[in-house]
């Protein structure tokens, strides 16, 4: 029974992935991947305010929810492309940036949820 809390939070996840980054994206004049930026923050945020949920909601919104909102493989795509397409800066700040963000968020997630 638990997949069935995976796949309800991931039919969730995954068409609020694609509206969130389109919505993002479309407010910025820039190559920098803001949309997929602010997915991948949120959802570490939300995964930190999990860590002390009880497993049905880990499973729900943690792995469900969160697993379908957030992407590690598009984040790699796009930073590869900033960088073959000469936006070396942008790529090196979209690494760095997005795995220090994603870190704080998930860390304020946690210290909330122990609040």
């Amino acid at each position: 029974m638990n997949w069935l809390l995976v796949v309800c939070g991931a039919m969730f996840g995954a068409p609020l992935r694609y509206l969130t980054d389109r919505a993002v994206q479309a407010r910025h004049d820039s190559v920098f991947p803001w949309g997929t930026f602010a997915v991948n923050v949120t959802g570490c945020l939300v995964l930190g305010l999990l860590t002390g949920a009880a497993t049905h909601l880990q499973l729900l919104l943690g792995t469900g929810l969160c697993g379908a909102l957030t992407t590690y493989s598009t984040f790699s795509y796009e930073t590869l492309r900033l960088a073959e397409t000469g936006a070396r800066l942008q790529a090196a700040l979209n690494a760095g940036v997005s795995v220090a963000a994603g870190l704080a968020a998930a860390f304020a997630g946690a210290a909330l949820a122990g609040m």
